[in-house]
This record gives C-alpha cells, sequence and structure tokens, in this order.
C-alpha cells in the first residue's frame, strides 16, 4: 500500500512538473528534439546530457581548489626575517649630480613674470626663459578684463564642465577658438599637458592602429600609453618612412579583412627639436591610406601664420582636413588651459569620454577670458606681435647659430623657441656622452644666470626614459632653450645673444670640460 502511494505521488509530481515545464516558451521544441534523437539514437542523448551535467557542474566549480593549501607554510621568525629583509621601492628615483646641482641653483622670481624680472636674491634678470612671447602678460586691456572677470565670476568654478562647472565665458572662448581656426566646434580643458593625453584615448582603443613620430613630446607618449592601442613609430620629421609604414598597415589589414580605426600622431612644431612639419604632405598620405590625423599645435597656436592661427594658415592648409587640432592657451596666450578643434562631432564626443575634461575641475573664468582677449589682440594688430617677435628671433638667431663655434639652432626660424644643441663635430671630436652635454648646457645655463640672463635647458629625460613606451629608441639630444620676446628691444635682443654666446664659449673652453685636451675653435 505504501508502495502504490509512492508511485501515486511521484506520478502526480511528474504531470506537475511537465505541466510546468511546458509553459516555458520553446519547451515544445525541446520535447520533440529529446524524443526524436531518443528514437533514433539514445546513446548521443545520453553522452548530451552527461555533457550538460558537466557544464554546470564546470560553471559552478571555483578557479582553483579550496581544499588544498598550495603554499608554504612560513614559521614566525622566517616571516620575521623576511620582513626585516625588505625594502620597498622609492616612489622616485634618486637625483643624479646634475639634477641636485640644477635644483640647489634654481632661480625663483619674485612678482610678476615679464621680459626683466626680480629674483629671490635681488637680482634682476633679463627673462628669456618664459613662453612670454608677446608680452601680453603687461597688457593694459587683458589685465582690466580679466581683473573684472574675478570680480564678477570668482577664482573658480568649484566643478568639472559636466557637473555645474561650465559657465558662459567658457562657451564663449570656445566658439573664439573655433571662430579663430575656422573649425566647426571647440572643446576647451582646464589644463594644458592633459589635453592631448586625453584627446588620444577618447578615440583611439586596445586594438586601434596610430601611427606616431618619434620625437613626440611626453603628454603625447602618455595619451598613447593610456589608449593601449597598436602604436608605430617612423623616422622624426621622415615623412619617406611614414608612409611606409603607412602601406604596411593597410596592406595587412587589408590581407587579414580587418578594419581598426587608424591615427597619425604627430606636432606641427616638435617641442623636442624645435622643427616645423609638413602638413600638405601629411594631408596627402592620410587622404591616401584613408587614416585621421591629431595635430598637436601646443608650440604653434598663436606662433606661426600670418595671424598665428597655427601651421594650417602657415602652410595654407584647409583647417577642415585636418581631424583633430590640439593646441595650449598657456604659452604665447598667457592663459591657462588648452583646447581640442574640429568637426562638432568630434567635439560633443569628447564632452563625455575625455578624462580630463570629464573629471577635472573647469577653467578659471579669468583665465577663459585672458585667452580670448589674448586672441583679439593678436588679431587686430599681427605685425605689433607675430611681426616683432619674428624678428627678435631672427636677430637673437643671427648671433648665435652662424657665429658661434660650439653650438647650432634646431628651429625652424618662426620658431620663437630657439633650441641649441652642441654641433656634431664638437660632440664626436671630445667624445661627448649624453651626460656630459647636460653638464656643459647647465653650465652655460648658470654662466647666462651669472650675466643676468635667464635662460633654461629642455628637460628631456620623461622622453627618453619613459618606461611605459620601450619600442621607441628615439633618445632627445640635449639643448639649450632660448624663448625670445616682444618685451625686449632689438638692441637688447642682440645684446642677450651676445651675452649667451660669450657664456657657451667660456664653459666650453674651459680647463676641465676639455676631455681629451683637443685644441678649442
Amino acid at each position: 500500500m505504501e508502495l502504490q502511494e509512492l508511485q501515486t505521488h511521484l506520478t502526480e509530481w511528474l504531470n506537475e512538473a511537465t505541466t510546468a515545464f511546458q509553459k516555458v516558451p520553446g519547451s515544445a521544441v525541446l520535447i520533440r528534439y529529446v524524443r526524436s534523437s531518443y528514437q533514433n539514437d539514445p546513446v548521443r542523448s545520453a553522452i548530451e546530457l552527461v555533457l550538460v551535467i558537466f557544464f554546470i557542474r564546470y560553471l559552478m566549480s571555483p578557479a582553483y581548489s579550496t581544499s588544498k593549501q598550495n603554499f608554504i607554510k612560513l614559521t614566525d621568525d622566517e616571516i620575521d626575517e623576511l620582513v626585516d629583509e625588505w625594502t620597498p621601492e622609492p616612489l622616485v628615483p634618486d637625483m643624479n649630480a646634475l639634477e641636485e646641482m640644477e635644483a640647489e641653483r634654481l632661480p625663483v622670481i619674485v612678482g610678476p613674470t615679464g621680459p626683466k624680472c626680480k629674483l629671490s636674491n635681488g637680482r634682476t634678470v633679463t627673462n628669456l626663459a618664459s613662453y612670454n612671447f608677446y608680452n601680453l602678460n603687461a597688457n593694459e586691456q587683458i589685465k582690466e578684463k580679466a581683473i573684472q572677470t574675478l570680480r564678477t565670476y570668482g577664482v573658480g568654478p568649484c566643478g568639472p564642465p559636466q557637473f555645474y562647472g561650465t559657465q558662459d565665458v567658457h562657451m564663449r572662448t570656445e566658439a573664439d577658438i573655433a571662430n579663430y581656426l575656422g573649425t566647426e566646434g571647440c572643446i576647451v580643458y582646464a589644463q594644458a599637458f592633459s589635453t592631448i593625453s586625453s584627446v588620444i584615448p577618447a578615440f583611439l582603443k586596445r586594438g586601434d592602429v596610430v601611427v606616431a613620430d618619434r620625437a613626440v613630446n611626453y603628454s603625447i607618449r602618455r595619451g598613447l600609453e593610456i589608449s593601449r592601442s597598436n602604436i608605430k613609430w617612423y623616422a622624426h620629421n621622415d615623412l619617406d618612412d611614414l608612409e611606409r609604414i603607412m602601406q604596411k598597415v593597410a596592406a595587412d589589414q587589408a590581407r587579414a579583412k580587418k578594419l581598426t580605426r587608424r591615427f597619425i600622431v604627430t606636432e606641427a612644431l616638435f617641442e623636442t627639436t624645435g622643427e616645423m612639419n609638413d602638413l600638405p604632405r601629411l594631408i596627402e598620405l592620410k587622404e591616401k591610406y584613408k587614416f585621421r590625423i591629431i595635430l598637436d599645435e601646443t608650440w604653434s597656436f598663436g606662433v606661426l601664420g600670418r595671424t598665428g592661427r597655427g601651421l594650417t594658415e602657415a602652410q595654407n592648409v584647409d583647417p577642415t582636413q585636418v581631424d583633430m587640432i590640439v593646441g595650449s592657451l598657456a604659452g604665447p596666450l598667457c592663459a591657462g588651459g588648452g583646447f581640442c578643434a574640429g568637426p562638432k562631432d568630434v567635439v560633443e564626443h569628447q564632452r563625455l569620454t575625455a578624462a580630463s575634461y570629464t573629471f577635472s575641475a573647469a577653467l578659471p573664468a579669468m583665465l577663459a577670458i585672458t585667452a580670448s582677449e589674448s586672441l583679439h589682440v593678436i588679431q587686430e594688430n599681427p605685425e605689433a606681435t607675430l611681426g616683432v617677435c619674428r624678428e627678435n628671433a631672427r636677430l637673437m638667431r643671427a648671433q648665435l647659430d652662424p657665429k658661434s663655434d660650439w653650438v647650432v639652432c634646431t628651429s625652424a626660424p618662426e620658431n620663437p623657441i630657439l633650441l641649441l644643441i652642441l654641433k656634431p663635430q664638437v660632440v664626436e671630436a671630445r667624445r661627448l656622452t649624453v651626460e656630459d652635454q647636460e653638464r656643459l648646457l647647465q653650465e652655460a645655463a648658470d654662466e647666462c644666470l651669472a650675466n643676468n640672463i635667464l635662460v633654461t635647458r629642455l628637460k628631456g629625460g620623461p622622453i627618453t626614459h619613459h618606461t611605459g613606451l620601450k619600442d621607441n629608441v628615439y633618445n632627445a639630444t640635449p639643448a639649450l632653450k632660448v624663448c625670445v620676446t616682444t618685451g625686449l628691444s632689438k638692441k637688447e635682443t642682440e645684446k642677450a645673444g651676445i651675452a649667451i654666446r660669450h657664456a657657451i664659449t667660456k664653459v666650453m673652453t674651459k680647463k676641465g670640460n676639455n676631455k681629451l685636451g683637443v685644441p678649442t675653435a
């Protein structure tokens, strides 16, 4: 009787389970499949059931054994010994002798920065180490606008642009830059350095291909590293090598039937060499091999071209042919922040995906107005700004490059930043290492300061020793950096150039700096 009751309950349970299962969408199809497969091949049905059970068990089991202890048990004495022997890695590497010397002698400016500035030791020096090319720091019109904006809007927006940090002055500055360059739109960032290092990963992801110049600056390298894209390097400013790599990338993707986003990343004026790029040829290659261009105009915006619009104006290229133009507002414009100009969809995409735009406080209103006013000043009278600056750069170069027996200027003639490197024959004759060149140039900068001329060295350490991009073997050549300004007269500029040349000569002919005893020039 009990067996009959058990069979009855089991039959009722199976009927209820069958009824419930039949209510599940697609159950009828599964039942038909099982019945037909069982009639045709019951062994296959049994194997499939075993595989399903194994799959479910595999998904629910842990990735490692929870019952076995697969580690060595240490005694308390062994643990204490390991702790005592452990030495944490330093947060920053120790400074070398050159860095210590530079840190000890670092000049500190007291008061406003200008062509003539006062140091903390009380001396007044000629400042050729800042990017105040047009002396806009002393422009009364810009000062009045900045003070008025400070009183109206306060010190800072206290919030990111997407979270109530955007103010009407930001929208006005973006419109001014877009109109100035001739692009559809523009987005303004709070810091110049982080602009391109956020723009690149906003458009490049893992698997995308980017072809970059070996000599690009550190902020570009940071952006490339963050993007995790496939980086191809081409020889510095060698567009034939660029075409070879682009051709290979296009052929490989066509053969593999794989299409990804493809970008060229380069600079208009190179920070590490001062040289100018060939934009018309870049546009030609871009169109030919179907790439996009991210052009860093950090050092050319407000510098190149008849009215300072950058490389596009200087080389007569339509700015709409460049997919993204990235620039700085913190250099010649004497403001702060950076920008990216281009098509509207490119600009709007960054408002949601660019890290430094979304997660940083917006640019202070005072700096946004300063940038707009500086653009207006340059546009209204380009001859008094750009023209005078280029003339001073020509005069400064004339005193240094052809007349010096020790250094040569690698910067483009239009570049107000003169990079002076030791002549190759000097380096070869004296067998100077990179460290030797940096030491000699630092001594030259110190000698200039002793003669009341403030200049600096090209800081190329992060570019040459960046651990995240080991495939690039480019080494920036040590250089002395001289920045000209319209705040000095022609006579003062020539006098400063002569003083710099004499300081270099004094250092190079000093006893002890001639390693091999080679006769001085």
